[in-house]
């Protein structure tokens, strides 16, 4: 009886137990809306979203920040506010940031647009704007767990004097960053999103709900978040996402603890076409956009090339084709990578930021090809593969120098006499003490004089000193001559 009664408590006692373990994460999140722009229109919808939002998140166990209509200073102090209390928090947190509002890309850089900023050129928005880099390197400068980013920011470019931004958002790939991030971006790169006809945005209202499905990882959340954005603009407007995460994380309901599974292997173009092959449009183009890949829309854009989703997918192809180049001539930086870019996508919205690029980077030197794999085929650490370059060579030490001169030879100093421990005798104080000098050394000369070593001789004058040398006879030490040593 007592025994099945202790059972049945300890059941109870378990479970409260593991939910407890299963939400030991701390979950702290940062919510920015931006919608009282001062020199451009305002948008009616981020401060809307950024509400909604932090009843989502709050509702999923995140403590919640929540700011809006920041200027450039308020929004790198609650940033760095926010990265305080993460790493306040400690290592094991997860940090999730969520911005609505204008963003911009110039010159290959994302920035995130105060509502203060009132930009005349193109030169301004690194000044008035705030990089999105550095809200990354921010939140990767402390320890966590993973970090989330989501941005509904790709609307249309308010400033229409800045004929050299790019449209939408460059491409930012997790994968070259710290490991354990999340980013989701509401359109895909390049692309403009919609600000929506209704109290939210078309990519906040598909957050609001697939973020409130039980037990879903983050993965196919923003899986089915691509889905409803893309159905509800009718093609127009597909969010993309891009993660390094290594652990399982979960809006509502508590993540599988260890690593993440393996991600399977990409399909060809030509194993997508025969799994799309006979499907109806709609269902084929659900198929495609929740895999997100370039060969998937490959097959699908040259099965359905006479529907609207199929131009669609056709058009969303070449722009994320031309976005991974563009990332990588940005990433090389140099004026042969942009020269590249341009001979491929000669006419394109980025073609007057490249060629720019390009003539700022003509006169800096670059590497050859041969250079490249020169330097390729040299260890990475030379410091412990021997004497590559003159800086790991390590001086000679001096050697004793040559003479050819008689020798004084020296007779060794006789034996101390042992001394008597015990004490004087006081009875006889009157004793005679007789001092016994020894004659002094013979000095021998050997004739004809060879060819020695000199010893060292001490110093001429009292001075510490640690060197090559020794003391008084090498670099480190006084009374000693680097040059000609022991001659006084």
């Amino acid at each position: 009886m007592f025994r099945h009664a202790l059972f049945t408590l300890m059941i109870p006692a378990a479970v409260l137990l593991g939910a407890h373990s299963a939400s030991a994460e701390s979950r702290l999140a940062l919510v920015i809306g931006q919608s009282a722009y001062r020199s451009v229109p305002a948008l009616p919808n981020p401060a809307n979203d950024a509400k909604a939002v932090t009843q989502l998140l709050t509702d999923s166990g995140f403590e919640v920040s929540t700011a809006s209509d920041l200027s450039q200073g308020q929004m790198r102090e609650v940033v760095s506010d926010f990265a305080g209390k993460v790493a306040a928090k400690g290592a094991d947190t997860v940090a999730l940031v969520f911005y609505a509002g204008h963003g911009l890309q110039i010159d290959g850089e994302n920035f995130l647009v105060p509502v203060d900023i009132d930009p005349k050129r193109e030169a301004d928005i690194p000044i008035q704007a705030v990089r999105l880099n550095d809200i990354l390197n921010t939140l990767t400068s402390v320890p966590s767990k993973m970090r989330i980013l989501m941005l509904d920011a790709c609307r249309n470019n308010p400033f229409p004097d800045l004929k050299t931004a790019g449209g939408g958002l460059a491409l930012v790939d997790a994968k070259v960053g710290s490991p354990g991030t999340f980013l989701s971006f509401s359109t895909s790169p390049g692309a403009v999103a919609e600000d929506g006809s209704g109290s939210n945005s078309p990519y906040t209202n598909a957050l609001l709900a697939a973020g409130k499905e039980q037990n879903i990882p983050i993965e196919e959340t923003f899986k089915r978040v691509r889905l409803a954005v893309n159905k509800v603009t009718e093609g127009r407007q597909t969010p993309w996402d891009s993660s390094s995460l290594t652990e399982d994380f979960r809006f509502s309901g508590a993540s599988v603890a260890g690593p993440k599974p393996a991600v399977a292997p990409k399909k060809s173009v030509a194993e997508w076409t025969r799994d799309l092959k006979g499907k109806p449009v709609e269902a084929a183009n659900e198929v495609i956009v929740a895999d997100g890949t370039d060969e998937a829309y490959e097959a699908f854009a040259g099965l359905f090339p006479q529907t609207a989703l199929g131009r669609l997918a056709r058009d969303w192809l070449v722009r994320h084709r031309r976005m991974v180049a563009w990332n990588e001539a940005v990433l090389i930086n140099t004026a042969s990578g942009y020269r590249s870019f341009l001979a491929k996508f000669p006419d394109s919205d980025l073609s007057a930021t490249a060629r720019k690029l390009e003539q700022r980077l003509r006169n800096r030197p670059e590497f050859t090809p041969a250079v490249a794999a020169a330097n390729a085929a040299v260890p990475q650490n030379v410091a412990l593969t021997g004497p590559m370059c003159p800086c790991n060579v390590q001086p000679p030490l001096p050697q004793p120098l040559k003479v050819n001169a008689p020798v004084r030879r020296v007779e060794p100093d006789p034996p101390k006499k042992r001394v008597d421990r015990k004490p004087p005798r006081r009875s006889e104080p009157d004793d005679d003490v007789v001092v016994v000098r020894r004659p002094p050394p013979r000095v021998v000369y050997d004739p004809p004089p060879r060819e020695v070593y000199e010893p060292s001789r001490p110093p001429v004058s009292i001075g510490i000193g640690i060197g090559l040398g020794g003391f008084g006879g090498g670099r480190g030490g006084h009374g000693g001559n680097y040059g000609d040593r022991g001659r006084y």
